[in-house]
């Protein structure tokens, strides 16, 4: 005896006595479960408010027929995939077609046999099963599909920027490496030059004609003096090709296939370092001013390659909203900012919060920000892989959790929570 699943049940439409006799006792001689509706719109009420697996629908009825209950179920996206079959004594073509056009699966005749009526709500019923099955399969092999390419997409951008990271390092930490060897000697040669000149002012303080010209067209003193600044610009541009070459090299390390103890600290500034030229001011909207607050963390136990690309996506998607919400000329009066704060949120977690005070993200759109190809950026500005990148590697790849709390015109605010 076949038991209706789910303990889902058949609705039956009739307002015939007779007819809800005959197909009442067809249906639970065969352990079926159903209920009844005797018009058109307490049918409708009942299906909205729990849908039945199928709906023995009459045609003839009072109030609205069954043609118009069928155009109004089929028009509710609440009950436009519930299988409906008439029944009538309506037999002629016209009457079929427009049950059929207006989305019936099937027709029963009257006066009813029970052997057909129980053959087709069977036959319909295991269609309606194969039809959710076969719908959850594609829905789990796209799913899959995604998240293979996202994996795909993940590893390659990883190989490439590492590649390609390693080549900028290695041609970047040759030259600076020859100018900041050569500075501490440069200072000494220039510092001696400057003694001797001066010694000699002292030994000879009545020079030639000749000679006061040339000091006076050098103007020598001053020379002498910017030398000194000149030096320490040298020395400090290169200081600072060297700590982007490190930051550089600290972003994209390769662990790919083990887990080591790292310090998130250094792959945010390393991050941070890399966009620094995303940050200063340009024509549309001032400097966007970084905020830290860094709490005392742990070395954490992760992948930070690809952690320091979480940082990233996050990071370029803060610097993006606040471009948009200074060109929308929704933040006139404020600050462009991003806010960084890190803490230890237990014994086994540690927590990273990175927000901005830009245009914040709408209720509808924040559910499918992780996504895969979803993006709110318009053509070319984005592909809709960052943030589900992100989301892969922190919840699969770490076990960890990222969330996002927004609000439209108050900014946005993503939380990572990293296993220890």
């Amino acid at each position: 005896m076949r038991k209706s699943r789910n303990n889902g049940f058949i609705l039956i439409v009739d307002d015939n006595p007779t007819n809800l006799s005959v197909l009442c006792a067809a249906l639970n001689s065969e352990g079926f479960r159903f209920r009844v509706a005797v018009d058109g719109e307490s049918a409708i009420a009942q299906a909205e408010r729990n849908q039945p697996e199928l709906i023995l629908l009459d045609v003839q009825m009072p109030g609205i027929d069954g043609f118009e209950t069928c155009r109004r179920l089929k028009a509710n996206p609440v009950t436009e995939n519930i299988p409906i079959i008439f029944t009538t004594a309506l037999a002629d073509t016209e009457s079929k077609t427009k049950g059929f056009s207006l989305g019936a699966v099937d027709y029963i005749p009257k006066p009813f046999a029970q052997e057909e009526v129980i053959a087709r709500v069977r036959v319909h019923l295991q269609l309606k099963q194969l039809t959710e099955s076969l719908e959850q399969q594609v829905s789990d092999r796209t799913k899959a599909l995604q998240q293979a390419q996202v994996q795909l997409v993940q590893q390659e951008k990883l190989s490439t920027l590492g590649e390609l990271i390693a080549g900028i390092g290695h041609e970047i930490n040759n030259p600076i490496n020859f100018i900041s060897s050569n500075i501490p000697p440069l200072e000494e040669y220039i510092s001696g030059v400057t003694k001797l000149l001066l010694l000699y002012e002292q030994e000879y303080p009545n020079p030639t004609a000749k000679i006061t010209t040339a000091i006076k067209d050098l103007d020598l003193s001053f020379v002498l003096e910017d030398m000194g600044k000149i030096l320490n610009s040298l020395h400090l541009g290169s200081e600072r090709i060297q700590n982007l070459s490190n930051s550089l090299r600290t972003f994209c390390r390769s662990d790919s296939d083990t887990k080591i103890f790292a310090d998130l600290h250094q792959g945010l500034d390393s991050t941070l370092m890399i966009l620094q030229h995303r940050l200063k001011a340009n024509g549309d909207r001032p400097r966007i001013e970084v905020i830290k607050s860094y709490g005392v963390l742990p070395e954490v136990s992760c992948y930070i390659g690809q952690m320091n690309q979480v940082f990233m996506n996050i990071l370029a998607n803060a610097i993006d909203a606040l471009d948009e919400a200074i060109t929308l000329g929704k933040m006139s009066n404020l600050i462009p900012q991003i806010k960084i704060a890190t803490e230890i949120y237990s014994e086994q977690l540690v927590v990273i919060r990175i927000a901005d005070n830009g245009i914040g993200i709408p209720e509808r759109l924040k559910k499918r920000l992780f996504e895969p190809l979803f993006t709110t950026k318009t053509v070319g500005k984005g592909t809709g892989l960052g943030l589900s990148i992100a989301y892969e590697i922190v919840v699969e790849k770490h076990k960890g959790v990222l969330d996002v709390n927004s609000q439209p015109g108050l900014g946005t605010e993503f939380i990572i929570r990293i296993p220890t």
